[in-house]
């Protein structure tokens, strides 16, 4: 288990603090509000990390900034393989306010995989509607216990101890040789809490 705090990741276009949440420790991210594009990297990277196949765990917390766009989910997740200089890396994330929206085509979308640079969530739902967002019951305002499994080209997420995985993905855009850094990543109108993470290397 590792104690996340500001002394062991560097803060990539967010703002970061040691904070104290519904009573637990935990690091606070915030996306620099400079940054307009969405899907970018914006988080804490954990140093002397260097992942490429194996299981990443922890607990996360999303809440809603006063000033968040109408669009805003509570946009909060994961970044791995993470290359050097910050421009190739893999992500999953999940949208807590879709989990329980009465509309049914955004639960739809609770969760989301998305590769750096070149394949945003955009791009995937022009080019493959569907296939790289599912359903999960979470919800803002909650710890959700996120693990996500990786092997070669392929990772599976799974949400609050589930058995089975809410999202599949066989194809990681970067490939099964890509290795590199983990990241703790938030986008627009997010106050992202993360605490008790775990990495497993296979």
């Amino acid at each position: 288990m590792i104690d996340i705090n500001t002394s062991n990741v560097e803060a990539i276009q967010t703002h970061i603090s040691d904070n104290k949440i519904n009573g637990y420790d935990a690091l606070q991210v915030i996306k620099d509000a400079s940054v307009i594009e969405v899907d970018e990297p914006t988080y804490a990277r954990v140093k002397d990390i260097e992942f490429q196949n194996g299981t990443i765990e922890v607990k996360l917390y999303s809440r809603l900034l006063p000033d968040a766009p109408d669009y805003a989910r509570g946009f909060i997740g994961i970044t791995f393989r993470i290359n050097e200089d910050n421009s190739m890396f893999e992500g999953i994330y999940v949208r807590p306010i879709n989990g329980r929206c009465e509309i049914q085509s955004r639960r739809n979308s609770s969760t989301q995989y998305f590769s750096y640079p070149d394949y945003k969530f955009n791009h995937f739902r022009k080019e493959a509607p569907g296939m790289y967002e599912s359903y999960t019951d979470i919800g803002l305002d909650e710890w959700i216990d996120v693990k996500i499994v990786v092997e070669g080209e392929h990772a599976k997420l799974y949400v609050n101890g589930a058995t089975q995985p809410t999202l599949i993905v066989n194809d990681l855009k970067h490939g099964k040789d890509a290795s590199g850094a983990i990241g703790l990543w938030v986008d627009i109108g997010t106050e992202g809490y993360f605490r008790d993470l775990k990495i497993t290397n296979k």
